[in-house]
């Protein structure tokens, strides 16, 4: 996961973490501008409208989408290792922005009539294809199986990130990296053990 480098970047993740808390891109800019601790004429400044600031979170959702899933590109790690590290950064990723399903959604409504939107569709599909791949590799499973093995493992990383379970849950298991890769074995163990 990347750090945050300017006041630039610190408003996009503000805008891209309230999309998610709010479920829709329907957020005030004095909101965001409250979230990012910044006055409403920095939001001016960097983006000059919502509609411009929008398309630049979209942006800062892929650039962010690519890294979390370039641990499966690590020729080093074996198949199993680079699936636990990809899976661990997009966990991560849905907590600190819980906006990316929203992005996700957003971008599917609007489809082929926004550039931007049919670059997200493209993009998540490409590595979602190359998660499939690593995944068909690791847990060693019928063809006609697989997709309900993918089914299960999908449903174990999205449901702990989001904001559909309890408090308890995302405080002891998912917000400590070390447990969040014990739970990614284990639910791995199981889909190789069926």
């Amino acid at each position: 996961m990347r750090e945050l480098k300017n006041i630039e970047e610190k408003i996009l993740d503000s805008a891209l973490y309230l999309f998610g808390k709010n479920g829709s891109l329907n957020v005030p800019i004095r909101t965001i501008a409250k979230e990012a601790e910044v006055n409403v004429s920095a939001i001016n400044y960097y983006f000059r409208s919502k509609d411009e600031m929008i398309k630049n979170v979209q942006r800062f959702y892929i650039q962010n989408t690519i890294l979390a899933y370039s641990k499966l590109d690590n020729e080093q790690l074996s198949d199993e290792e680079k699936l636990i590290l990809c899976t661990n950064e997009i966990m991560e990723y849905a907590l600190r922005y819980p906006g990316v399903l929203v992005m996700q959604k957003e971008a599917t409504k609007a489809g082929e009539d926004e550039e931007i939107s049919r670059e997200i569709i493209d993009i998540t599909e490409s590595l979602n294809k190359k998660l499939d791949r690593v995944l068909k590799k690791v847990i060693k499973i019928s063809e006609n199986k697989f997709t309900y093995a993918k089914m299960v493992f999908l449903s174990s990383i999205i449901y702990p990130t989001s904001d559909l379970n309890t408090e308890d849950l995302k405080n002891e298991l998912i917000n400590d990296k070390d447990k969040r890769i014990e739970y990614i074995r284990y639910i791995l163990n199981i889909l190789k053990n069926n």
